[in-house]
């Protein structure tokens, strides 16, 4: 039986991934992701209600009042969810020029991903594992795979 060998020495280490169970954790992210996500949708020019259907159905109560007031905590999912948003609002910023980096999410795509319709609309209709897969294929093309 072969003896697993160990992992090369390495410079690099890891960030620690921020425990989002963690209310201080939480605290401390939300104030940040609510600004940036809506940034993202302003430079998307994405109506309330479909960044609403992003955040996972958000009422509109909770998202006007989050809009209004950025000093909320949100909960792990809406965390996720908007730091799938903003690592693609920035890879296709990388990728593409601005103009077409705020458009692209509104524009029906061709790739077989999205079978004729927007980035945007599969994102609210798939929820986490769609933001992911869009985050995957973006971060790909930046890979130039």
């Amino acid at each position: 039986m072969a003896t697993p060998q160990p992992y090369p020495a390495s410079r690099y280490e890891p960030a620690p991934v921020p425990d989002l169970g963690d209310r201080a954790t939480r605290e401390r992210l939300s104030r940040a992701a609510i600004g940036a996500f809506l940034n993202a949708m302003a430079r998307w020019r994405v109506r309330d209600e479909d960044a609403r259907g992003l955040l996972g159905g958000m009422s509109n109560g909770p998202f006007y009042a989050m809009k209004k007031d950025r000093a909320r905590t949100l909960d792990a999912d809406t965390l996720t969810r908007i730091s799938y948003l903003v690592g693609i609002f920035k890879a296709l910023n990388i990728l593409h020029s601005e103009a077409l980096a705020d458009e692209w999410v509104q524009l029906p795509n061709s790739n077989r991903i999205f079978a004729g319709r927007t980035p945007l609309d599969y994102m609210i209709k798939g929820g986490l594992p769609a933001m992911q897969t869009v985050r995957r294929l973006l971060d790909g093309r930046r890979g130039g795979m």
